[in-house]
């Protein structure tokens, strides 16, 4: 946070900034076409895409950004699911149509900056994502190599007909909020054939928050040949799922070293459905937990009320999120920590339609105690088999647990299992 080194470079990154935005605002002016980023470093402040344009880095070249709040200017967006302003996202897009950001070369984000910017409360808004593309539609990012976001590296937002192929995502493992890939109340999107390497959740399906001015869900997600390093997650849905996701897949894809495989997490007050979701042909290693589906999750505002972590039945109504029609099947992990999996729904809205088909897990030989779900009255655990509460309709076949403490099947009453 040197604010001498910022400012000495500051009329030179202004120019670049200027050149590259007037760029971009001829070629959209033109009815369209590409700016193309030469080999080289460029310094820049945030930009702006328009409709019918095509940002192209060429193979060497590096965009920079630079980080000085200044060049972000704010802007309306979601932050963690609620309606709020935020520092202008690098590369941000607002009510577009066909813009693409593609190529061989490199975005930077300058991330550290804004980590210990964030870390030290010295933000009058949240940080900016790396690409932020909201309300848009026809969007295409191919082939770059995104690095060190600022926080959430790609968040497309309301947005329609999504495609993200053959992108590489790098943030350090330790760095906070750097989720890879979180479109959110959006439609049609497929991602595939990326590598993401983060410091939270890869890809992160996400429909608002009770604090969203509208609830609009995410569908008809195709998430496909990827592999996922680190994070939190793997692929996660939720907690922000007011809108409610419906219509995911995900299939052929390697996660390595991420706290949890598919992680699946809400809780009360939020409402939304998650529905409709098959998984497939997953290779899972050293991963804590390879499946959780969480009610309970306490983290972020209001994550700590009382109601968020109580057992006993409460009336059901728009706040209450639900769970359904979640398959998976062909999953194998090795290396595990805590447990096979942690599945839960509400004693309220039990878990609906879950099934886990030829599945094959094995522990850590050195397994370490670990808490599988974050959420109140959830214990740590070692190599421990399947549990499951509050559902109806689970069905488990093709199982094979090998190195596991315990039975392998852990239910209570609350669970009916389907034959």
């Amino acid at each position: 946070m040197n604010g001498t080194q910022v400012q000495s470079s500051e009329s030179s990154v202004v120019r670049t900034t200027r050149a590259l935005q007037e760029a971009i605002d001829r070629a959209a002016a033109a009815g369209g076409g590409r700016v193309s980023i030469t080999p080289g470093v460029h310094e820049t402040g945030a930009l702006r895409l328009r409709s019918r344009v095509e940002l192209h880095l060429e193979a060497g070249a590096v965009l920079r950004f630079v980080a000085d709040p200044a060049l972000y200017p704010p802007v309306a967006a979601r932050w963690e699911g609620a309606a709020t302003t935020i520092h202008s996202p690098c590369i941000y897009a607002d009510d577009e149509v066909d813009v693409a950001i593609t190529g061989r070369g490199e975005i930077d984000g300058g991330g550290a900056w804004w980590w210990a910017a964030f870390r030290a409360g010295a933000l009058a808004h949240p940080r900016p994502t790396l690409i932020g593309l909201h309300g848009c539609s026809r969007v295409e990012i191919a082939g770059v190599t995104l690095r060190d976001s600022p926080a959430w590296t790609v968040h497309p937002l309301l947005s329609d007909d999504v495609r993200i192929t053959g992108i590489r995502i790098i943030n350090p493992p330790d760095s906070p909020n750097t989720d890879g890939i979180d479109p959110e109340s959006c439609r049609n999107v497929r991602i595939s054939d990326c590598h993401i390497d983060v410091g939270d959740d890869c890809i992160a399906i996400k429909a608002g928050s009770e604090g969203s001015p509208d609830r609009v869900p995410c569908e008809n997600i195709a998430i496909t040949n990827c592999t996922m390093i680190h994070g939190h997650g793997g692929v996660v849905i939720g907690s922000e799922m007011s809108g409610g996701v419906r219509g995911v897949v995900i299939s052929n894809c390697v996660f390595q070293g991420t706290d949890r495989g598919i992680r699946i997490k809400s809780r009360r007050g939020r409402g939304g459905t998650v529905a409709d979701v098959r998984v497939s042909n997953i290779v899972m290693d050293q991963v804590m937990c390879p499946l959780v589906i969480n009610p309970f999750y306490f983290c972020g505002p209001d994550g700590k009320l009382p109601i968020v972590s109580d057992r006993t039945p409460q009336p059901v109504d728009a706040g209450t999120p639900r769970f359904r029609g979640i398959h998976l099947s062909h999953i194998t992990a090795t290396n595990v920590q805590s447990c096979a999996a942690f599945i839960s729904g509400l004693p309220e809205a039990p878990l609906d339609d879950v099934s886990l088909d030829h599945v094959s897990i094995s522990f850590a030989p050195d397994a370490e105690p670990a808490v599988p779900a974050m959420a109140d009255g959830v214990p740590a655990m070692a190599a421990a088999g399947i549990h499951a509460q509050f559902a109806t309709g689970l069905r488990i076949s093709g199982l094979r647990l090998d190195g596991v403490v315990g039975p392998d099947l852990l239910v209570d009453d609350t669970v009916e299992l389907a034959r």
